[in-house]
């Protein structure tokens, strides 16, 4: 229990300071290890044009001048550091970094577009996964909410295999809403992404997460320009099976504690929410952070949406949250449940699919879905909802 404890409490402070705020060479051999050139110019880590939060510390590493993001101190079982780029202004455009770290529990990772919020596109490496296909992961930022839970496989990541305390080189390409993602070689992108977010002109930032080793980045370097070269073709995404919930009425946040013993939902209940209409990806997924972020005390929605049907009837549903979700069906609970980090099993990360089931006793006429959904303050690591019927024989989606 007690090592539970502490793993949360990781996961915890990792996340919660997540939202604080090309030359290229011929591939050899020895590609991964070589300083490598950028095509853009190089920002000194000593310049006064970064901001550095939390954990950091200036040093000459391995010959380069480098910033070490996630530098331990006094003890404490992690450190985590961020370097903002005060006058960055970036859209599209080439960014170039060296990192080097040991084969420990660590993190390296590049904010891009970031914006107010806080809201930014995320890419970071893994050491300790290396060469597992979550050994790195894009994943956007929506109101301060992470989103690695809803956010995974090859459409997001890739198997690199890193070498360790030797400088490994990183290139980013970001074109329109793609982006190649270079890893050592920078002839084959390791990862091609289509962006989840909105084409905007934001801050560029770096951070590390040292849960067991430190992270250090040197070489920053950005080029900005138009439209250039994507080399890779992002891996295509799983549309959604018909019968799947494309569109919701999300409500305005609440505290979970208010839905506590109740079983049946009154007009009090429901009398202050105001709702608005989210699209779901195509994948059906639907990221909640998207409306808005959590906060203690504000940590649930309802996901809400209309059946109607021809006759009375009993339909199955199957359906997929993070982290915490009831289930109501004209007012009725029908389902309370939780998925979150290792709630299944303790290799179970939290991930969202259509693991639940659940069978509706619809009535003719219309009826009303809520799903209460929460997302853990304590461990903010994705906030959403899917759901699907086996099949819509006598039922449509009402307004």
């Amino acid at each position: 229990m007690k090592k539970m404890q502490f793993t949360t409490t990781i996961i915890f402070i990792f996340v919660s300071a997540l939202t604080i705020i090309a030359f290229d060479v011929q591939a050899t051999s020895n590609s991964s290890t070589s300083m490598i050139k950028p095509q853009g110019t190089i920002i000194p880590f000593d310049s006064d044009r970064w901001n550095f939060i939390g954990s950091t510390k200036l040093e000459n590493y391995m010959d380069q001048t480098s910033v070490n993001l996630g530098l331990k101190k006094d003890g404490k079982p992690l450190g985590f550091g961020v370097a903002m780029l005060k006058d960055s202004e970036f859209s599209e455009g080439i960014i170039e970094y060296d990192v080097v770290f040991d084969e420990t529990r660590t993190f390296a990772g590049l904010r891009f577009h970031a914006l107010k919020g806080p809201n930014f596109e995320n890419f970071y490496l893994r050491a300790h996964q290396s060469g597992n296909p979550d050994a790195n992961q894009y994943m956007p930022v929506y109101n301060g909410v992470p989103g690695w839970q809803l956010y995974y496989g090859e459409q997001y990541s890739s198997p690199t295999k890193y070498v360790f305390n030797k400088w490994i080189h990183v290139k980013v390409v970001v074109s329109g809403k793609l982006a190649d993602i270079f890893i050592m070689d920078m002839q084959t992108p390791a990862l091609t992404v289509k962006l989840k977010r909105d084409e905007v002109t934001g801050k560029l930032g770096l951070w590390g997460l040292n849960l067991g080793g430190d992270v250090r980045f040197a070489n920053f370097a950005v080029k900005k320009m138009k439209k250039p070269e994507i080399k890779g073709t992002p891996k295509p995404e799983i549309a959604a099976k018909p019968g799947t919930v494309l569109s919701w009425s999300v409500s305005n946040r609440f505290d979970w504690q208010s839905l506590t013993g109740k079983t049946t939902l009154t007009k009090k209940d429901k009398s202050n929410l105001k709702f608005r209409t989210l699209k779901s990806e195509m994948t059906g997924m639907t990221n909640l952070a998207q409306l808005q972020g959590v906060e203690k005390g504000k940590n649930t929605v309802f996901a809400k949406v209309v059946i109607t049907s021809k006759t009375d009837q009993i339909k199955k549903l199957e359906f997929g949250f993070s982290d915490d979700a009831k289930v109501y069906l004209n007012d009725q609970i029908l389902f309370e449940g939780s998925d979150r980090y290792r709630s299944r099993d303790y290799r179970f990360l939290g991930t969202v699919g259509f693991y639940d089931a659940v069978y509706l006793p619809l009535q003719k006429g219309d009826n009303e879905l809520l799903f209460a959904v929460t997302e853990d303050v304590g461990d903010v690591t994705g906030w959403a909802v899917q759901a699907k019927f086996e099949n819509m024989k006598n039922i449509s989606f009402g307004k």
